[in-house]
This record gives C-alpha cells, structure tokens and sequence, in this order.
C-alpha cells in the first residue's frame, strides 16, 4: 500500500468487545495504528496519542490500533493504565498486517474523511512528525 491508495477495511472486534469498523468512520479523519506494549517506541509514543485525540477532537478525530506481534491480555493492560478511549483490534493472523503492509512497529497511517491514505509514519511519531503528516487529512 502507498500514499494516496485507499485504506484497506478493518472489520472486527476491539480487545474491549466493542465492533470495529473503518467504513464506519468515513467522513472523519482517522489514524491507523500498528502497535504492541512489548515495543518500547510503541509505548513512548502512546500518550502522545492520547492527547492529540483530545486536541483534535473538534476535527471529530478518531484513532484505531491495530495489534502487532503481542497476545491480548498485556495489551488490555496497557490501554487501561494509559486509558485510551480508542479501540484496538487483533490481528493473529497477520491478515490487517498484509493488507497494510506493515513492515514494523510502530507504524501509523493517516487516512482522510474520503478513505484514503494521505502520510504513513514507519517508526514512532514525534509531535512533528504526527502534525506534519495530521496536516494531510485535518479537515
């Protein structure tokens, strides 16, 4: 996957039980983000998350991950502690990993309210480096 193709489907269910969907939040700006608590990028850049979601919020911005190469259980954990309101789905079978070409972790997509894939962040995302690839799908 490239810059400007459209962002595969996610369809599932988030570590939290609740139904997870990219179709249903087309219209919004939305990061996609492949993760796992054992990465220590993934981990230092997580809080950023959270306050760029609460920044953003009035661009109604909204934030999946994805988990990469981590069971479950340490992820629940790791999103209570930090309490993350975004949903993250399981990928086990490496079936969103493919369909993304995620090639490490933490990689980060951001996709516009269209669909489509407007900056990929491989590596952990500075608060520069989220706002210059952010300015690609504000609103």
């Amino acid at each position: 996957m490239r810059v400007g193709d459209p962002a595969p489907a996610i369809e599932g269910t988030a570590l939290d039980g609740t139904p997870v969907s990219l179709a249903a939040l087309k219209g919004r700006p939305v990061i996609v983000n492949f993760w796992g608590p054992n990465c220590v990028p993934c981990r230092d850049e997580f809080p950023m998350f959270i306050s760029k979601l609460a920044e953003h919020a009035a661009d109604n911005l909204a934030i999946v991950g994805v988990l990469m190469d981590d069971p479950p259980e340490p992820a629940r954990d790791f999103i209570a502690e930090f309490g993350a309101t975004w949903p993250t789905v399981d990928d086990p079978g490496g079936t969103l990993r493919t369909a993304y070409r995620t090639i490490a972790r933490p990689m980060t997509y951001f996709i516009d309210a269209a669909g489509v894939v407007r900056a990929i962040q491989v590596g952990e995302a500075t608060d520069a480096l989220f706002e210059a690839s952010y300015a690609k799908i504000a609103p």
